[in-house]
């Protein structure tokens, strides 16, 4: 569906890895090797005051006003890499994305695994045309595809409930990511098909700050994501030039 949050050209590309997004020596395997390292993090800065808001249970916080879809909303989540990991901590998990075949995939792993993740077929902005609010929301690997980084951050922020929590990785636009995550992870290490990321479009920490700060939220933490060329393991670090990872608040 077009719009200023969804890209014809970038949901037919995912789409088209749907069947294999759960193998993980597959065009995914970034995504799987990259996963344990950005959901510890963000787990380790969601508030310890407050217990997960389980299944079924209620979730405080939420904007009276608007519809309870649940604690935690996944934007741009395929078939549910990241959103099963957060629904095994105890959060009661909403997943939405654009690629339809991607999301059937995510429903039928997630039942398979007997985890209760609401799935949506569609875009942010339905969500907040519909009331919903969320104390807690993720865009991981997202922002870098979507045509207007700035409207995608407005309607994210429009979805979070007071004093809530936005969590972004992207990548950096430097040299270096140009030569790491695109020359490198498409071409010489096979790690991503050819044609995944368009450097053009990756972002500066500081531009998504101001991005961020224009639509009222402010980042409070920030770190790099860094992979092991040798063995794909992903760990959390102070380089920012390639893959980051951002804490931003209501």
């Amino acid at each position: 569906m077009p719009g200023p949050t969804v890209s014809h050209a970038e949901v037919a590309k995912f789409d088209a890895l749907a069947a294999r997004w759960w193998d993980p020596n597959g065009p995914m395997r970034p995504l799987h090797r990259m996963n344990p390292a950005r959901t510890s993090w963000i787990a380790d800065r969601l508030p310890k005051q407050t217990p997960p808001p389980l299944a079924g249970g209620a979730c405080p916080g939420l904007d009276p006003g608007g519809r309870d879809e649940g604690a935690l909303l996944d934007i741009g989540c395929g078939a549910g890499i990241a959103a099963e990991a957060f629904a095994r901590l105890g959060y009661r998990v909403t997943g939405v994305d654009a690629a339809g075949e991607a999301i059937e995939v995510a429903r039928t792993h997630a039942a398979s695994a007997g985890l209760p993740i609401t799935y949506r077929t569609g875009a942010p902005e339905d969500l907040l045309a519909e009331g919903a609010r969320f104390l807690i929301v993720t865009a991981l690997e997202v922002i870098e595809h979507v045509p207007d980084p700035a409207a995608f951050l407005r309607t994210t922020a429009g979805l979070l409930a007071p004093g809530g929590l936005l969590f972004l990785s992207t990548l950096n636009r430097t040299p270096r990511s140009f030569l790491m995550a695109k020359l490198g992870a498409e071409y010489l290490l096979r790690w991503l098909p050819v044609g995944t990321h368009d450097w053009r479009k990756f972002i500066s920490p500081k531009e998504l700050d101001r991005m961020l700060r224009q639509v009222g939220l402010r980042v409070v933490d920030i770190t790099g994501l860094t992979a092991d060329p040798l063995t794909g393991r992903w760990t959390t670090s102070r380089d920012l030039s390639v893959n980051y990872l951002l804490m931003a608040s209501a």
